[in-house]
């Protein structure tokens, strides 16, 4: 997959075969393989992963409604109800639709009546964790708790030691955690950089929670305008190569890397290359084999929205990192 007729492709399963096709029925209208797809995960990550996914794809359709109907005692129908609820109050939040308040508190009650009905899932208290985000001037009581160490803001520490509790350094949540302190400021996310590598520095070996930093530092490069500046120093600063070679030594040499999410592998290329470690680089772009995303690649453009623009990044990156290894 060297050659020029090498062509990328975008699928938010990347390498889970078996999540595709749930994927692919469920765009269809058909919510069996997604059932029975859940119903044989076996651990939290993976759940946690799978059922994301496949919510950002039914948030769109009455598809879980109907599964609930069919099966309205099904403990995963239940969970991705609550997925869906979230993630559609998330989008009326980002569009600013005047129903936001009202599915907020849609998802908030599902999201406590799902921890009440499974109380080992970490799911429930990560979807809190993301729906935190819609308190944007911070007045609910939960969201203002004190931090566990020094340096940390005040934030949802409680929803995400509930989380931590039921799997630890799930991936999921420690995002959730991390946008929360991302949107929370509009300086220079200082204290969004502590959060992030104080997670990183206690997660275990294998953890994608190492990756923290890497999406830390494509935030601050979107909001310093380095698309339009050029700002390549920005990935050959000391910070930026030390946590790129973080990631690939604490998490990428430990992960099981089919299971691993497309835009962690992704952003971990992408860092690698912009930190001019190409032959690390390259070996990356060999785990991702055909699965890319468009971000990080599209900050790197001219226009973030044009995805053509991104996929140029993409390429450019992938064949000198592999004529590096040639």
């Amino acid at each position: 997959m060297a050659g020029h007729d090498f062509r990328p492709v975008y699928h938010p399963a990347g390498h889970d075969d078996e999540l595709r096709v749930a994927v692919q029925d469920l765009r269809t209208g058909r919510w069996l393989s997604m059932a029975r797809l859940l119903e044989r995960t076996d651990n939290w990550g993976l759940w946690t992963q799978r059922t994301q996914v496949l919510a950002a794809v039914a948030a769109g359709s009455d598809v879980v409604l109907a599964w609930r109907a069919e099966q309205p005692h099904s403990v995963a129908a239940t969970v991705m109800h609550t997925r869906v609820t979230v993630e559609r109050a998330i989008r009326a939040h980002r569009a600013q639709h005047p129903r936001t308040h009202e599915l907020w508190q849609e998802a908030w009650a599902a999201c406590r009546d799902t921890a009440d009905i499974s109380p080992a899932d970490p799911v429930p208290w990560i979807c809190l964790l993301a729906l935190a985000l819609l308190d944007d001037d911070r007045s609910m009581d939960g969201h203002r708790l004190r931090p566990p160490a020094p340096m940390l803001p005040p934030g949802p520490w409680g929803i995400l030691a509930q989380a931590d509790e039921r799997d630890p350094y799930n991936r999921e949540a420690y995002h959730r955690m991390l946008q929360f302190m991302i949107a929370g400021s509009s300086g220079p996310l200082a204290e969004a950089a502590n959060f992030a590598h104080w997670a990183a520095g206690s997660a275990p070996p294998g953890s994608a929670v190492h990756l923290l930093p890497l999406y830390l530092s494509v935030e601050r490069y979107r909001r310093e305008g380095g698309q339009e500046k050029a700002l390549d120093l920005h990935w050959v600063a000391g910070d930026a190569v030390r946590d790129a070679g973080h990631a690939l030594d604490a998490w990428f040499r430990y992960a099981d890397l089919h299971r691993a999410s497309p835009v962690d592998l992704n952003h971990l290329a992408h860092a690698l290359w912009g930190a001019h470690r190409f032959a690390d680089a390259a070996g990356v772009f060999d785990a991702m084999g055909r699965y890319w995303t468009v971000l990080p690649w599209s900050r790197r453009t001219r226009d973030p929205a044009d995805q053509a623009l991104a996929e140029e990044v993409f390429l450019r990156a992938r064949s000198r990192s592999l004529a590096e290894r040639a």
